[in-house]
């Protein structure tokens, strides 16, 4: 697995990259929520908050405008991540919904092994 830099390699002063994740009640969410985690324990991003973003905190909606990379990571197909980002003006965003890599709300076991799948293919949508 790679790590994937915060930030521009050729010394510019690009913005962060920034990851937002659905932390819902159902284990999905928890496995989209762990994976976010993971990614910036990796130095592929930063997490940030969701609610922020939803309650209009200044300062991280305009944080997030001027990140050069936005990941949203849905546990499902209610997308409430994305739709929260969007609901604020935020639509350049990497979207993965991990329903769609076959995670099942109510079945999903959250374990070091179905983290690594979820970063594995946030990797490929940086």
């Amino acid at each position: 697995m790679v790590t994937i830099p915060s930030k521009c390699s050729c010394g510019c002063s690009s913005g962060p990259r920034v990851i937002f994740s659905c932390s819902g009640a159902a284990d999905a969410g928890k496995l989209a929520d762990q994976a976010a985690r993971k990614l910036t324990r990796n130095r592929a991003g930063k997490t940030f908050c969701l609610a922020g973003i939803s309650g209009r905190i200044d300062g991280i909606v305009k944080s997030t405008m001027a990140a050069t990379k936005i990941q949203a990571i849905d546990g499902c197909a209610l997308d409430c991540t994305r739709k929260s980002l969007a609901e604020a003006g935020i639509t350049r965003v990497n979207h993965l919904r991990l329903t769609d890599l076959g995670f099942e709300k109510g079945k999903t076991d959250v374990t070091a092994a179905t983290i690594v799948q979820v970063i594995d293919k946030a990797y490929t949508f940086n």
